[in-house]
């Protein structure tokens, strides 16, 4: 009969250096990612309670640029034609994007609505 010596013990797993690799990346996760507060918009959904009073306060988002009651206007002097039609700056504005107009165009016009005070935005589609 053929001999192969003599049995050894079973060795036992070492785990050691799959901890490492788990630690290392549960620590490069948590560098990776954002720990943060993302920014919200105050928005009324059209019908969302309150009354409107006095001139009509719509700004038309369009490809080609913006539009306040139907004149076309620029982003600089929307602020100044806003403030001219508003009792107060809780009065709503309408804001009515139309076809092509990105996400990210609406979200800026609302910011620059916002630092300038007006907090009643409306929106409608």
């Amino acid at each position: 009969m053929i001999s192969f010596g003599m049995d050894r013990p079973r060795r036992r797993p070492n785990l050691t250096p799959m901890i490492d690799v788990v630690f290392l990346l549960l620590v490069f996760f948590m560098l990776a990612s954002r720990f943060g507060v993302d920014h919200a918009l105050p928005l009324a959904a059209a019908g969302a309670g309150g009354g409107y009073s006095g001139p009509p306060r719509l700004v038309e988002l369009r490809e080609d640029g913006l539009t306040l009651n139907g004149v076309a206007i620029t982003p600089e002097a929307l602020e100044a034609g806003l403030s001219a039609l508003m009792q107060g700056p809780d009065d709503a504005i309408v804001l009515r994007p139309r076809d092509g107009v990105t996400l990210q165009g609406l979200v800026a016009v609302m910011d620059d609505l916002a630092a300038a005070g007006f907090t009643r935005l409306v929106l409608v589609e």
